[in-house]
């Protein structure tokens, strides 16, 4: 017969057994606390969401290169890109949270504007003079832009292209009236200017050198023979920029780090895009050499630019209110990455 303990026994060793029960539980949880926290701390990885048009430049150049995913990935975040065919998709998808950064002419930056998109044009890509053109087919008899007169013209709606083509008009006397403007995606307006459903169309590069080398389509004007003035923007969405100012400093500081590259090496960048691409060298050679990237502040001479292609589709009926561009144009992070650049 076992010896009985006193009741205070008793009640220490119940004591004692439930403090090594509940040691063991904390270490048994110990590993799942720990997959909690790393968890939690995946679903905080930032992801940076990068929009890229055209099978050329330097966001295509940097994305075949892998160069923002490394400059993200020191800093803890992801990068992802999406497609777009046009500058108008873009501030689609920052109006709906699924974009961040991205780079359009000024044109679809007026339309976003006015249509109460919440963005900034965070630095100045390019003065736009030899980006934009009107194409006609290689046995077309139109000669002036003045014959543009009764002519189906396509471009996409809300594009460069798109006050490219307003400011032809206006330059050869015509109106939108005069003409009959088919809005159309650059992958729908080629064939129809192969084929001759069009008379012309109104577009920006690489389309304009793909259509002259593979079909010896005719250039009737660019942006250069009339010396229109018309910036392109990197982009961004307000409230990426606003929850990650240094993110926002580091895009700017990769872009123009992939730049300053691109411009220098431009042989070894043709090389790769012809290899990439699958395209032909002529057309990539002439598209960089008709392209004159640049990443500066939005100085005044560019804001008087801007404000002068948005007065300008305001007053040939494009848009339906008077802007403020200023409202939208922010130089503060370019500022600061040209500065840590050492600019």
């Amino acid at each position: 017969m076992q010896p009985s303990l006193p009741k205070i026994g008793w009640l220490r060793l119940a004591i004692v057994l439930s403090l090594l029960l509940l040691s063991a539980c904390g270490k048994a949880s110990a590993p799942h606390q720990e997959q909690t926290s790393a968890s939690a701390e995946a679903k905080e990885k930032v992801v940076v969401n990068i929009g890229i048009q055209g099978s050329t430049g330097i966001f295509s150049y940097a994305r075949d290169k892998g160069l923002f995913e490394k400059a993200f990935a020191q800093a803890g975040a992801e990068v992802k890109w999406h497609e777009f065919a046009s500058g108008p998709p873009h501030f689609e998808a920052i109006a709906s949270g699924r974009l961040d950064f991205g780079a359009t002419g000024g044109t679809p930056v007026v339309s976003a504007q006015t249509g109460g998109v919440d963005f900034r044009a965070i630095a100045v890509t390019s003065d736009g003079k030899r980006n934009n053109a009107i194409v006609i087919p290689k046995d077309s008899p139109i000669t002036d832009i003045k014959q543009l007169k009764g002519k189906k013209i396509a471009v996409a709606k809300g594009s460069s292209a798109y006050n490219f083509l307003y400011m032809v008009l206006d330059r050869a006397g015509l109106k939108d009236k005069d003409v009959e403007i088919i809005h159309l995606q650059p992958d729908e307006a080629r064939p129809a200017l192969d084929t001759g459903a069009i008379d012309a169309w109104s577009t920006w590069e690489p389309y304009v050198t793909t259509a002259v080398v593979q079909t010896q389509a005719k250039t009737l004007v660019t942006g250069d023979d009339l010396n229109i003035f018309a910036p392109g923007f990197l982009i961004a969405r307000t409230g990426f920029t606003a929850d990650h100012p240094e993110l926002t400093v580091l895009f700017l500081k990769t872009y123009e780090e992939v730049r300053r590259y691109y411009v220098s090496h431009l042989d070894e960048v043709t090389d790769e895009f012809v290899k990439t691409k699958k395209l032909e060298r002529e057309i990539i050679s002439k598209v960089l050499q008709n392209s004159d990237p640049i990443l500066s502040p939005i100085t005044p001479e560019f804001a008087k630019a801007h404000q002068e292609q948005a007065d300008f589709l305001y007053s040939v009926g494009a848009i339906k209110k008077k802007l403020d561009t200023s409202q939208v144009m922010e130089s503060k992070f370019v500022e600061q990455a040209l500065k840590e650049l050492g600019n």
